[in-house]
């Protein structure tokens, strides 16, 4: 059965005050033309003539949807209200790829956790379809009271990533010191609910407890901005670059929320770190 037929209006309640909250605050895309539902059936749903969308896992399939579009540089804005409760063992990822054994790919993977413990917010960067370069942080909020925007800013000088227009990772053009940066090959934007429980929550210790199914994540008020290398130096794009503000930004969630950074692992890279780890 899909994932929000549970029985009861306590749901629709729910969704209606997420829909009135969503008309007087925000003013993002319409996910009817900006994205296809692709997998999961009727556990990914669409809203309110295009203004919300929900994903939903239950004990058959979790679900996913996809952008209609390819993008090629430009920031990327989601607002997303995440699996409230016990959402341990359940992963929901938001990021830009595009496809092929050398895609590249710009991560966000949200991990569940046990009802009090935080979600652990999980980044990767992908070149040539090489991955691991994990940093993980906790948030500074309960990331399922209410929605908060996370954005990808892809410029070919860096990545940003950012919560809240905070910015918590920049992952800059390594290639003068010959590490791969993703340029080429235009991406779309996909999202998805998964049952991970082998790997999530406590590297697999603690298990998705299915009484609590369906597991529901919200989506609203995408935007995307793209640009073209001709307006890479436009007074409109140096504001997406880190000021002083965000560079203090920056440091303070490092120093206070990151949990695990690639760059530091020792017994992962007893050879020496990567390159952009040594250089950057």
């Amino acid at each position: 059965m899909g994932g929000l037929e549970i029985g009861s209006s306590k749901m629709w309640v729910v969704l209606a005050t997420i829909l009135m909250g969503f008309c007087m605050v925000c003013h993002g895309g319409n996910f009817y033309q900006d994205f296809d539902l692709t997998w999961g059936g009727n556990r990914a749903k669409i809203f309110g003539k295009g203004q919300l969308l929900s994903l939903s896992l239950d004990r058959v399939s979790g679900s996913g949807f996809q952008s209609k579009k390819e993008y090629l540089f430009g920031r990327i804005d989601m607002q997303l209200k995440l699996v409230a409760g016990n959402s341990a063992g359940t992963v929901t990822a938001y990021y830009l790829s595009s496809q092929g054994p050398t895609h590249d790919e710009i991560d966000f993977e949200f991990l569940g956790n046990v009802t009090g413990q935080p979600y652990i917010l999980h980044t990767n960067v992908f070149t040539q379809g090489k991955g691991g370069r994990e940093q993980q942080f906790y948030l500074w909020f309960d990331p399922t009271k209410n929605f908060h925007t996370y954005s990808i800013i892809w410029k070919p000088q860096h990545i940003i990533f950012l919560v809240d227009n905070t910015p918590i990772r920049v992952f800059k053009n390594g290639e003068s010191i010959g590490v791969a940066f993703p340029k080429n090959q235009p991406m779309k934007i996909y999202s998805s609910l998964w049952n991970a429980d082998d790997w999530a929550t406590r590297g697999g210790l603690v298990k998705t407890d299915w009484s609590h199914a369906p597991f529901t994540a919200y989506y609203r008020n995408f935007n995307a901005q793209t640009f073209t290398a001709s307006q890479f130096n436009d007074g409109k794009w140096q504001s997406q670059e880190l000021d002083a503000y965000g560079r203090r930004r920056l440091r303070w969630v490092q120093k206070n929320f990151m949990i695990y950074n690639y760059c530091t692992d020792y017994k992962r890279f007893p050879q020496g770190f990567p390159a952009e780890c040594r250089h950057f």
